[in-house]
């Protein structure tokens, strides 16, 4: 295995007003929250397949199947946190993670930084090596009509020591 892996992840979920919304581990206020089995947290998902994926380690349902009872309305940053340790245990650890969320509304922007701080402290990377922003649509498609979000993440892994 190379001393740098990189790794994409994904996830969308449909929005529902039953929940509240939760985008990488910071709660948004006035928005309805995302359908899921956990707690629907995209950008954790999104991030925590980067990492799998760059650990060649599969992906979060071969991991937290949403089958298993225990899994439900669990915090997603559990999830993540867990595949931290998982990739430390391979030998590797965080370099860098690039988050894209594309939704019409919520705006990401004012909840970047609580987001950036929170996935900072899970990742257990510098606030600086983690980038999340968003953008929308243009209208266009089913998130372009607001009935969900989409998150697309990027993770840059190295071996522990170089």
């Amino acid at each position: 295995m190379g001393s740098m892996r990189i790794g994409f992840g994904y996830d969308s979920h449909r929005f529902d007003e039953a929940r509240p919304l939760v985008l990488g581990g910071v709660l948004i206020p006035d928005h309805p929250g995302l359908l899921g089995h956990s707690d629907g947290d995209a950008i954790a998902h999104a991030v925590t397949d980067a990492l799998l994926g760059a650990a060649a380690l599969g992906d979060i349902g071969r991991h937290f199947p949403p089958s298993e009872p225990q899994w439900k309305d669990v915090d997603s940053m559990e999830l993540l946190a867990r595949v931290v340790e998982l990739i430390g245990e391979s030998g590797l650890r965080v370099c860098n993670v690039d988050v894209t969320v594309i939704t019409e509304e919520p705006k990401i922007a004012p909840n970047v930084q609580a987001m950036v701080a929170r996935l900072s402290e899970v990742l257990r990377t510098a606030p600086d090596a983690i980038s999340v922003k968003g953008k929308t649509n243009e209208g266009m498609g089913w998130i372009g009509s607001g009935e969900g979000m989409a998150v697309h993440a990027v993770a840059l892994l190295e071996r522990s020591g170089d």
